[in-house]
């Protein structure tokens, strides 16, 4: 009897240990925004009004969390309809055949600082990617706990098949290759 006790709150310890977390994202307070070079001398910003999260993690520190993220391409805003509907046409993003731009990954604490690794698919063309991420910490309110980040990172759009391209008097690129991605995340434990 005694060695039954043992092994059911062995069990209740080790279950309670590695009990899984899962948060999602709070849209009315996230933003994911990007940054790219226009003409040489100056930058465009943009974000995706449409996405979605779904983060799980067993550390109360989100080491080792998984991570998955969806934007819808349509969904893409630069405060410019006449670009937006470039950016969504097929010499871009090509919304109608490639209608979400997808991560999945992990968030990894590497000493003092935040990494998120994974892979992003853009065009269907998916590559390895890595993002810094400062963890603002967690918070109990009176609508649950929340957690935030902000995550920046660089990806080069000629990978992801983004290959609309023209050069400026000068020779400079109207539209940077490098594209600067700024998300600010707060998320909603479930």
């Amino acid at each position: 009897m005694k060695k039954v006790n043992i092994l059911i709150i062995l069990s209740w310890l080790t279950g309670s240990a590695l009990a899984q977390s899962t948060w999602t994202i709070d849209k009315a307070h996230s933003r994911v925004g990007f940054s790219v070079a226009h003409m040489v001398v100056s930058e465009t910003e943009g974000s995706f009004k449409d996405f979605d999260s779904k983060v799980s993690t067993k550390a109360t520190d989100f080491n080792g969390a998984d991570i998955e993220f969806t934007a819808k391409t349509a969904s893409i805003d630069t405060d410019n309809e006449k670009r937006d509907n470039h950016l969504k046409s097929g010499e871009f993003f090509d919304a109608e055949k490639f209608p979400e731009i997808k991560f999945k990954g992990n968030l990894v604490k590497e000493s003092d600082k935040y990494v998120l690794k994974g892979n992003l698919t853009i065009r269907d063309v998916t590559r390895p990617v890595t993002f810094n991420v400062t963890y603002g910490g967690s918070v109990k309110t009176g609508n649950g706990e929340k957690a935030g980040f902000k995550l920046t990172g660089k990806i080069n759009r000629q990978d992801y098949g983004l290959k609309w391209s023209k050069t400026i008097e000068s020779g400079g690129l109207v539209v940077g290759d490098d594209v600067e991605i700024i998300c600010k995340i707060e998320l909603n434990k479930a």
